[in-house]
């Protein structure tokens, strides 16, 4: 019975490395806690369709209205937020000033780790290593 005590502290500090090992470590070797990914802009025009909040947020939803607009309806004239007149393409339009697939847009789909399905219709673009 004396070592009713011992038996007890040793369940507890037992429990208490159960509680810690169940907690997230963070491994240093796989990058910093803050990183952003840094899509890669090679372009000679000014402003996008859209803003580039809205765009970072947001372009998903233009490119699938773009495909139910163009593909769906025939309509393939997109007014962007500067006035100009766009064609609904992402070959055409989008590709045109962000080129490089791999450094533009795998860039933050590889870190959220999204799947778009744009390359199962267009043809992916051949990289310029």
């Amino acid at each position: 019975m004396n070592d009713l005590g011992k038996v007890f502290g040793i369940l507890i500090i037992l429990l208490l490395i159960g509680v810690l090992g169940a907690l997230p470590v963070y491994n240093t070797s796989m990058g910093k806690a803050d990183y952003k990914p840094k899509p890669k802009i090679v372009t000679e025009e000014k402003q996008c369709v859209k803003t580039k909040a809205w765009m970072t947020a947001e372009h998903m939803v233009l490119l699938n209205d773009w495909r139910d607009e163009a593909v769906r309806e025939g309509n393939r004239d997109f007014v962007g937020d500067n006035g100009k007149i766009y064609d609904m393409s992402l070959s055409r339009t989008c590709m045109k000033c962000h080129p490089n697939k791999k450094e533009f847009c795998d860039e933050c789909h590889n870190y959220t780790s999204v799947s778009p399905y744009c390359w199962d219709c267009h043809v992916e673009p051949k990289e310029n290593d």
